[in-house]
């Protein structure tokens, strides 16, 4: 049985837009479509992007969760946030003294990353992403961490993000 249209689009991108990642050049159609039928495999939600007809080579993919992610604070980011007015909890004080373990080990213990992203296939044959990172609890109200802390993530090197793209369609 094959599957839809809808599911093997064929129409690639006229250029890259902004925002987005190269994740490998000289690509095809048949390796995107694998890590769409991947994602779908493995349980990810795939949609079309809101405004894009179903034949264009550009797919959402989201519900990819990374537990123990606390390596991917980007600490100098996160410490700029606690200049002013902040609550005094243990990890927040160690990370402006200089020690981000303890907000790591924090993350680890009560937080996940969840992980979603956009992927599509340019007529230039390159296989782009432009990824969305955020910080979630894994139980809200477990962590006393402050609710309004904005959890930075760092920026991610290209191997890396190709590496989470591809464990999140099932393919590493």
């Amino acid at each position: 049985m094959t599957p839809p249209l809808a599911d093997r689009p064929t129409r690639p991108l006229p250029t890259k837009p902004a925002g987005h990642v190269e994740l490998a050049r000289y690509s095809s159609l048949g390796r995107f479509w694998a890590l769409l039928g991947g994602a779908a495999r493995a349980g990810r939600h795939v949609t079309a992007v809101r405004g894009d007809a179903p034949d264009v080579c550009r797919r959402r993919i989201s519900g990819y969760v990374l537990p123990g992610a606390g390596v991917f604070l980007d600490t100098a980011r996160t410490a700029a946030h606690l200049e002013d007015g902040f609550a005094p909890h243990p990890a927040l004080v160690a990370l402006l003294a200089g020690d981000p373990a303890p907000l790591r080990a924090e993350l680890n213990a009560h937080f996940e990353l969840r992980v979603d992203f956009t992927m599509a296939l340019t007529t230039r044959r390159d296989l782009i992403a432009r990824p969305e990172f955020r910080f979630a609890p894994i139980v809200p109200g477990l962590s006393d961490l402050p609710a309004d802390l904005p959890l930075e993530v760092r920026r991610l090197g290209r191997d890396e993000l190709h590496l989470l793209v591809q464990r999140a369609c099932g393919m590493a």
